[in-house]
């Protein structure tokens, strides 16, 4: 058998997920909402489909699309960009995908910053290329600059940077982008953004775009998502944005992984994007309402929660908690005995993976919330 096929294992939230549906447990591990979105949208994808074409989309997108997403950006970033800087993918997995096909070469290294999202290591290596990993350690998660450049060798030729940060919900500040940004620059790297989680922002928070900052805009190949930014995780609409040169090249690497994704559903975000900035805050306000209700739960019952600036997700430290199981054990426990899932974080590295920490999903009903509070205070008492 084929060892790289030997080396890809089912996902950590596919398999949570699986599991979680066959005992009818509470799903608090994929990173899903389980609340309404903006009916407009759906209006609009529904129009679209039965008013529009249901052919093949043009291959990097629709212009409409394209030319919204360099809107958006302009709007809230302060970016200067054109529609030939965009192409539009099934999903920023995809668009992942395609930075990599189209930027790594057989033998070339590629930095990543662990705990990742465990797409990255497979990606990489299906386009040729070897991880290197630099571990973020908890309960700050903070970019060193000094492990970063240690990382780097004469193979080395991209870094990926999740900002803000699954799994941690960590949104790193402005001298962590510089240092990502002077380590980039100084060994002539490209730097592979996934931004998915830019608008998924909690107490007053501001995302920087790393292409923003000096010298970052021609070695950038940012990653976003519509599904991130409206909680239409389903729609798989995603999009990467670089320069022309560097977009160009990953818009021929999408062209024979996708091709294109649904035209109706293209239309739609581009009616989002376009309309509906006033959902941002209100969207905020919801996440940061239900992240508190979790963590609160969550600490009365005895757990130590580690802070979230950003995302869907907080994290659990077990060994703080007074826990003594791992976390794939915990998680285990939690599911099998108290019914409910939750995501162990060892399966985001390989070198030095995180063996006390759990990853707990906030975008959930009240109902939802408080459900999953009363399972994992049963799986602390079934571990002690």
């Amino acid at each position: 058998m084929n060892p790289l096929y030997e080396s890809m294992a089912t996902s950590v939230f596919e398999r949570m997920s699986l599991a979680a549906a066959a005992r009818g447990a509470i799903n608090l591990g994929q990173g899903f909402p389980d609340f309404g979105w903006e009916p407009a949208m759906l209006a609009e994808a529904a129009r679209a489909l039965t008013g529009g074409s249901n052919q093949y989309a043009p291959s990097r997108g629709l212009p409409v699309l394209r030319e919204a997403v360099a809107a958006h950006y302009g709007r809230h970033f302060g970016q200067t960009l054109t529609a030939d800087q965009l192409c539009v993918t099934s999903g920023a997995t995809e668009a992942i995908a395609a930075a990599l096909l189209a930027t790594v070469s057989p033998g070339d290294e590629v930095i990543v910053m662990t705990p990742a999202y465990d797409a990255y290591a497979p990606l990489v290596r299906r386009a040729g290329g070897a991880v290197r990993e630099v571990t973020l350690r908890p309960p700050g998660w903070r970019i060193d600059r000094d492990a970063l450049q240690a990382a780097v060798t004469p193979r080395t030729r991209a870094i990926i940077l999740n900002n803000p940060h699954n799994p941690t919900g960590r949104l790193f500040d402005r001298d962590e982008l510089a240092a990502v940004a002077a380590v980039a620059v100084a060994h002539d790297l490209i730097v592979i953004a996934d931004e998915v989680w830019e608008h998924v922002l909690h107490d007053g928070q501001r995302f920087t775009p790393i292409a923003t900052l000096p010298g970052m805009a021609a070695r950038t190949i940012k990653c976003g998502s519509a599904g991130k930014i409206f909680s239409l995780t389903g729609w798989k609409i995603g999009w990467l944005v670089a320069a022309p040169e560097l977009a160009a090249l990953a818009a021929r690497a999408h062209q024979f992984l996708t091709f294109a994704s649904a035209p109706n559903l293209q239309a739609a975000v581009a009616y989002g994007l376009n309309e509906g900035d006033g959902w941002l805050d209100p969207m905020r306000v919801r996440f940061a309402r239900a992240r508190n209700r979790l963590a609160a739960g969550l600490t009365e019952t005895g757990y130590a929660v580690l802070p979230s600036a950003s995302t869907y997700f907080l994290c659990v430290d077990l060994a703080a908690s007074g826990i003594v199981l791992d976390d794939e054990a915990f998680a285990a426990l939690a599911l099998d005995q108290a019914g409910v899932a939750v995501i162990p974080l060892s399966p985001f590295a390989e070198v030095a993976p995180p063996r006390h920490l759990i990853r707990l999903c906030f975008a959930k009903q009240d109902a939802t919330i408080d459900a999953g509070v009363a399972a994992l205070r049963r799986a602390r008492e079934l571990a002690a």
